[in-house]
C-alpha cells in the first residue's frame, strides 16, 4: 500500500512542478487488473490542466490518503481519542484482562473440586457395586418359624430379659421341632456340637477415661476431641451454598440466647441479617426478625457478642460493629496492615481474609498481613472501638488451612474443608506464644465447609458445611 501511495504522489508532483521529464503511473483499470501509464511532457503546455489536480483522480487520492491516517492513528494511540486516551484504554485493557484471570483461577479451583468430587463418587459407587455382589453372592438362609399370635406370653414359657432366654426355650419345649441350624448366625464359627444356652448380662455404662485427662466443664482447658457434626437446617438456594450463623454468647436484651441469627453470604451486596426465636424456628425455616445492614458484609468471618454484630466490610480491612437494639453502626475502624479480598485467604478462598471469632477471654480477629508473610496472624480486640489491644504472629501459612477458631486464647486450625476426615492440624496457644502440631479427629460431614466458630456458652463449635447448618459439642481437659 505505501509502495502504490508513493508512486502516485511521484507522478502528481512531478507534473505539478513541471518538470521536464517522464512519468510513470500505475493503477487499477475498471475490471481491477493493473495497468501502468507512461506520459511525457507536452511541448506546447507548461503544466497540468486543473482537472488533473483537481480531478476525481487527485480526490480519490486524498480521501485515500485521509483514511490511511486515520487508520495510522488508530494503530499508534495518537490522535483519536485525545492525548492520554491510549495510555487509558491500555489501562482499562490490563485491568479487565487482571479480573479475567482472577475469574478463571476461581473457576479453575471450582473445576478442579468438582473434579475430585466426582472422583469420589465414582470410587463410591464402585465400593457399592463390589458390595451389592458379594452379598448376592452370599447363600440365604431360612428364618425360624414365628409363634402363632394367638399363644398367649404365659403360655409360650417366654419370658423377659432376666428370666429364661427366648431362644433356648423355643429349643427345649416339648413336642416343637424347630431347626437349630437355621438359627445360627453364620458368621459364628465353634467346634464341636452346639448347645444353645441362657445368657444373662448387666450393662453398666462407664466413661471412658481421656488420653488428655479428664474433661473440665466448668472452666477453660485445652481441646481434647471434637463431636460428630450434628445438621439443623439445609438451605433451600444457591445463595445458602456457604454463610454464617451465630447465637450470642453473652446476650443482652432484648434478644436473648436462644436467638439465633444467619447470613447467606453468596452475592455481591450481602447485606441481610435473619434471626430466629430458636433452634426449631431456624429448622422450620421462619424467621422472627429480618434486619438491612447499612453496609455489606466481606465472606463468612462475621460473630455476635454482648448485643452486637462484628463483621468485615465488603472489599475493604474495615471492621464494624452493628448494635442490634438501635440497629445502626456503633464503631469502625481499620484492622492496622490486614489483607483483604482474596490477599489471604483460607484454602477454599471466598475472600476469607479476616475472621472473627468470641471465646471466653473476649473479640478475636484471624487474619494475615504483608509483613508477615501470610502467616497466621491473631489479635485480641477490644469489643467497644474495635481496638487491637494485642496481637500474636504464629507459624503457621493461613493459605495452607480451611478455616480456624479460637477456644479459651488458643487458635486452632481445620485442616481440609472437603475432606470427609480430616484433623485439627495446629494449636497457637496466646498464653506461651508457643504453636504445635496437633491431630484431633474433624469430619466435614457435606464436604464443603467454610465457616468453623466457637460458641462457649454452649461449649459447641458452629459451622457451615455445603448448603448444611451444622454444630459439632468440644471437649476441653484441664486448664
Amino acid at each position: 500500500m505505501w509502495l502504490l501511495l508513493s508512486v502516485c504522489v511521484f507522478c502528481l508532483l512531478g507534473c505539478s512542478e513541471g518538470q521536464d521529464r517522464a512519468t510513470l503511473w500505475r493503477g487499477n483499470d475498471h475490471s481491477g487488473r493493473c495497468q501502468y501509464t507512461f506520459t511525457v511532457p507536452s511541448p506546447s503546455e507548461t503544466s497540468c490542466s486543473p482537472t488533473v489536480s483537481g480531478g476525481p483522480e487527485m480526490e480519490g487520492l486524498k480521501a485515500r490518503l485521509s483514511l490511511l491516517e486515520v487508520l495510522v492513528a488508530r494503530l499508534t494511540g495518537g490522535e483519536i481519542g485525545g492525548p492520554g486516551a491510549g495510555s487509558q484504554s491500555q489501562a482499562g485493557l490490563q485491568e479487565a484482562l487482571t479480573q479475567a484471570m482472577g475469574e478463571r483461577i476461581l473457576l479453575q479451583g471450582e473445576k478442579e473440586r468438582l473434579e475430585r468430587d466426582v472422583e469420589g463418587l465414582q470410587r463410591r459407587m464402585e465400593e457399592m457395586r463390589r458390595e451389592t455382589e458379594r452379598l448376592q453372592s452370599r447363600p440365604c438362609y431360612p428364618q425360624p418359624p414365628l409363634l402363632p399370635p394367638s399363644i398367649p406370653l404365659q403360655d409360650s414359657g417366654l419370658r423377659p430379659a432376666g428370666g429364661a432366654g427366648v431362644l433356648s426355650h423355643l429349643v427345649s419345649r416339648p413336642g416343637r421341632q424347630w431347626d437349630t441350624g437355621s438359627l445360627r448366625d453364620p458368621a459364628w464359627q465353634y467346634g464341636g456340637n452346639p448347645v444353645l444356652q441362657e445368657l444373662k448380662a448387666e450393662v453398666t455404662e462407664i466413661p471412658a477415661p481421656s488420653p488428655e485427662g479428664p474433661e473440665d466443664s466448668t472452666g477453660c482447658g485445652e481441646l481434647i476431641s471434637i463431636g460428630e457434626p450434628v445438621s439443623h437446617r439445609k438451605a433451600d438456594s444457591i445463595a445458602g451454598k456457604y454463610g454464617v450463623w451465630m447465637q450470642d454468647p453473652e446476650a443482652v436484651a432484648p434478644y436473648g440466647g436462644k436467638m439465633v441469627w444467619r447470613i447467606d453470604t453468596v452475592g455481591s451486596e450481602v447485606r441481610q441479617l435473619f434471626g430466629y426465636e430458636d433452634m426449631d424456628q431456624l429448622s422450620k425455616g421462619f424467621p422472627s426478625k429480618v434486619l438491612l445492614l447499612p453496609e455489606p458484609v466481606e465472606s463468612t468471618g462475621a460473630t455476635l457478642y454482648r448485643g452486637s454484630l462484628y463483621y468485615q466490610r465488603r472489599r475493604s480491612r474495615t471492621l464494624l460493629r452493628y448494635d442490634l437494639v438501635s440497629e445502626s453502626i456503633a464503631a469502625r475502624r481499620d484492622l492496622p496492615h490486614a489483607g483483604f479480598h482474596g490477599q489471604f485467604p483460607y484454602s477454599w478462598g471466598g475472600y476469607t481474609d479476616v475472621d472473627l471469632g468470641v471465646d471466653e477471654q473476649g473479640l478475636w480477629a484471624v487474619y494475615s498481613t504483608n509483613k508477615a508473610k501470610g502467616a497466621i496472624v491473631v489479635s485480641q480486640l477490644d469489643p467497644h472501638s474495635l481496638a487491637v489491644k494485642r496481637s500474636w504472629e504464629t507459624s503457621i501459612r493461613k493459605t495452607s488451612v480451611a478455616n480456624s477458631f479460637v477456644i479459651c486464647g488458643r487458635l486452632y486450625t481445620v485442616a481440609s474443608y472437603t475432606a470427609p476426615n480430616t484433623t485439627i492440624n495446629f494449636m497457637f496457644d496466646t498464653a506461651t506464644g508457643q504453636g504445635k502440631e496437633v491431630a484431633l479427629p474433624f469430619r466435614n460431614k457435606y464436604r464443603y465447609n467454610s465457616m468453623v466458630d466457637y460458641n462457649h456458652a454452649q461449649r459447641k463449635l458452629f459451622a457451615w458445611d455445603n448448603f448444611h447448618i451444622v454444630s459439632y459439642d468440644v471437649r476441653l481437659g484441664h486448664q
